[in-house]
């Protein structure tokens, strides 16, 4: 009973935790549903260290992590897609999603972003996606990287400098 209220009532941050990484609907709904098959397997080695909800967004991040990095070993054996379409201009692919915590009228100008977002490395896409997806604080997003404030105050600073020349380059966007 205790599990299925926990489940009732984390099923939706874990579920926009992973949609912000995956930006895909149903792998999200997959993973999510992996994340809660953990925690159930794993509840009785949490330590009570950190706050639980910060151990289950830790499941929660390593585990799409885990399955985009599954993805693209699969990938890399699979198919190449063309990288020009027919007329010769770049094709731009843009997530097939709606995230919940995206505020954003322009539904192409979000998919801008996510592409941006996912060309930052790993720790960078972590903390921007935690702290302005999902709108936890510095110390929040700290405890469950297991990392320092001062290194959560830096991979920040760096992931929106990152961002700000993805999308200058990419998309010829003024200052």
């Amino acid at each position: 009973m205790a599990f299925r209220e926990l489940v009732e009532t984390r099923q939706s941050l874990v579920f926009n935790t992973v949609l912000g990484f995956l930006q895909n609907r149903e792998d999200a709904e997959d993973v999510t549903q992996d994340v809660f098959v953990k925690v159930y397997e794993a509840i009785q080695q949490f330590k009570g260290e950190s706050a639980l909800s910060t151990w289950i967004y830790r499941v929660a991040v390593t585990s799409a992590l885990e399955f985009l990095r599954r993805k693209k070993r699969k990938k890399r054996f699979g198919f190449l897609s063309p990288l020009f379409g027919e007329d010769n201009q770049p094709t731009l692919e843009l997530p097939d999603f709606e995230h919940p915590g995206v505020v954003l009228d322009n539904r192409e100008k979000a998919g801008m972003l996510f592409k941006a977002i996912e060309q930052l490395p790993e720790n960078q896409r972590i903390a921007f996606l935690l702290n302005k997806l999902e709108g936890l604080s510095y110390i929040e997003v700290a405890d469950i990287m297991q990392t320092s404030l001062s290194a959560v105050e830096s991979l920040l600073h760096r992931a929106k400098s990152n961002l700000k020349e993805i999308l200058k380059k990419q998309y010829n966007l003024g200052d």
